[in-house]
């Protein structure tokens, strides 16, 4: 699976990139099939806390997955996002009945 990492109005260190990669990695342990997924890093400056934005798309056959969450860190929104997609995952392989 290819993961694409997208910054909206800033740049994400290499340690921030490497910590998405390795989460959206475990993600194919859930479906193997996932043929891409990008994820889209956003600062939202309205003041608030939780102004980390991360949005994840993950392209499988026939569909595509999306999760968004907003956090204190990116580590945290990538987390959610990581949980709901595999969730997400979860149902569509039950569906298909692989």
């Amino acid at each position: 699976m290819s993961v694409t990492i997208n910054n909206v109005g800033f740049s994400a260190d290499n340690k921030l990139k490497g910590f998405i990669e390795s989460k959206m990695g475990k993600l194919d342990k859930f479906y193997n099939r996932i043929t891409k997924s990008s994820v889209y890093l956003k600062l939202e400056n309205s003041g608030q806390v939780k102004d980390k934005v991360v949005e994840v798309t993950v392209s499988v056959p026939g569909k595509i997955l999306v999760s968004k969450a907003e956090d204190k860190t990116f580590e945290a929104a990538v987390d959610e996002c990581t949980s709901s997609l595999e969730r997400q995952l979860k149902k569509y392989k039950e569906k298909q009945g692989n």
